[in-house]
């Protein structure tokens, strides 16, 4: 239970970070700071999941961040696992190569859709 909520305290200053950047006029640099944020807060987001998980002793299968989502959504702590197997896919993308239309496309998807996900599963995790 410690572990869970000291990833849940990271977990919600990532987030509020995130949201800063993403007040910000959509400059170069602001847009690759919102990117940098959101990969370290999707890290933050599926480990919190996992360490959720596993304090209600759903341990099995749930390694990899797929797994984690597959579980997470099973268990109803997010309501959409197709948003977040995208945004996963989105964070890898990033991690791999650098597109930078591709990348506006990703900061697009944050400020769109992304965001309002990761704040979902900030207020779920925080009833617990």
């Amino acid at each position: 239970m410690k572990r869970f909520k000291e990833r849940l305290d990271d977990l919600e200053k990532a987030i509020q970070r995130l949201q800063e950047a993403l007040q910000e006029d959509s400059t170069d640099l602001v847009i690759d700071g919102v990117l940098h944020r959101f990969e370290f807060t999707f890290e933050l987001a599926w480990k919190t999941m996992k360490d959720y998980l596993e304090y209600q002793g759903i341990s099995d299968k749930i390694g990899s961040p797929r797994e984690v989502i597959k579980e997470a959504f099973s268990a109803g702590i997010i309501e959409n696992g197709d948003i977040w197997i995208e945004m996963m896919l989105s964070r890898n993308s990033l991690s791999h190569l650098y597109d930078e239309d591709a990348s506006r496309d990703i900061y697009e998807q944050i400020k769109k859709l992304y965001f309002n996900e990761i704040k979902k599963l900030e207020n779920k995790l925080k009833q617990h």
